[in-house]
């Protein structure tokens, strides 16, 4: 009887430890829990109102998360020429917007997806494409190109919330992922 208690007082007690093991790598959200944001998969969404408007009104507002403050620091201070368009901003207006990239990016971040891509970068490069990233490339290297830049519901890799339904919360589960004309991706 004893060995019995015994026994199974170590079993609870391991299952009891080992929960939040598990947990830490599921993609379960645990909410807004500033103590927990650092066990998400994904990336802090942009939520400035700011940011959202001005960048938001022409494509996906990005979270910062997915990349350094380095490559935001170049991106903000070349809107003159911004992927082929002019999208420059008043002084304050850009100072709002880069204070908000800057304080929310990739280095900055705790959300594990955000680490990722920082630590991808070589300290010397910086980017203004997430799609050059090597974590996005390494994430990405599976998908057939007809299936993104030569799918007309898709247009490129830079159009994530074509396939990434809540790439705008921050969630990029690839288990979530729907390709427009192919459906779910499996790889």
């Amino acid at each position: 009887m004893k060995n019995t208690l015994a026994i199974t007082a170590v079993i609870f007690t391991l299952a009891f430890v080992s929960l939040p093991v598990v947990w830490s790598d599921s993609d379960f959200r645990w909410g807004e829990l500033d103590e927990y944001k650092h066990r998400s998969s994904g990336v802090a969404a942009a939520t400035d109102p700011v940011y959202q408007e001005e960048c938001g009104s022409c494509h996906m507002a990005y979270s910062p998360g997915l990349l350094p403050s380095s490559s935001w620091m170049k991106l903000m201070s070349g809107l003159e020429n911004h992927f082929g368009d002019n999208a420059e901003l008043d002084a304050e207006t850009q100072k709002s917007v880069t204070t908000f990239l800057l304080s929310n990016s990739a280095d900055r971040s705790d959300f594990r997806r955000s680490q990722k891509f920082s630590r991808s970068i070589e300290n010397d490069n910086a980017p203004i494409r997430i799609s050059e990233t090597p974590y996005f490339r390494h994430e990405h290297d599976e998908i057939p190109e007809r299936m993104v830049t030569g799918n007309p519901e898709v247009k490129g890799f830079s159009y994530c919330n074509a396939c990434h339904s809540k790439a705008e919360q921050g969630l990029f589960n690839e288990h979530d992922v729907r390709i427009p004309g192919f459906g779910k991706w499996d790889d």
